[in-house]
């Protein structure tokens, strides 16, 4: 990889989509103009973000500029965590059997069900009447 060259992932869960450039630096986040702390205030969501660069020992090494739309807090987290994992395997391709063991290069496929017709919900029935 090429000093300060910067590196762009894509990634996706449930309707959240993330962009995310990832260049050498001092550990610096910024998610849609906010710190990650701001913009992710769970504790639990920050740290399955930094799941990817805590597996390759990697925390701190980098600035991560990242986009993030649709969805909810645990989409768009997730979309960012697939991201993140991308891009560190774009920079050094080491990393992928890593990655790839703990999940973390898995698109999450898992989406809400949608809702039948004669229905009140995906699965729900309304409630039966003998007489």
């Amino acid at each position: 990889m090429a000093e300060n060259a910067q590196i762009h992932a894509v990634g996706r869960r449930k309707e959240a989509v993330c962009r995310v450039y990832v260049k050498p630096g001092s550990g610096k986040w910024d998610v849609n103009g906010r710190t990650l702390g701001d913009y992710f205030p769970r504790p639990t969501l920050v740290t399955a973000i930094q799941q990817p660069f805590t597996a390759t020992d990697m925390l701190g090494r980098f600035d991560v500029k990242a986009h993030v739309e649709g969805g909810g807090q645990t989409g768009q987290a997730g979309a960012l965590r697939l991201a993140v994992a991308r891009a560190l395997v774009e920079m050094d391709e080491s990393h992928r059997r890593k990655l790839r063991d703990l999940g973390l290069l898995t698109r999450d496929a898992r989406a809400v069900e949608r809702k039948k017709p004669g229905r009140p919900g995906a699965r729900k029935r309304f409630q039966f009447s003998k007489r």
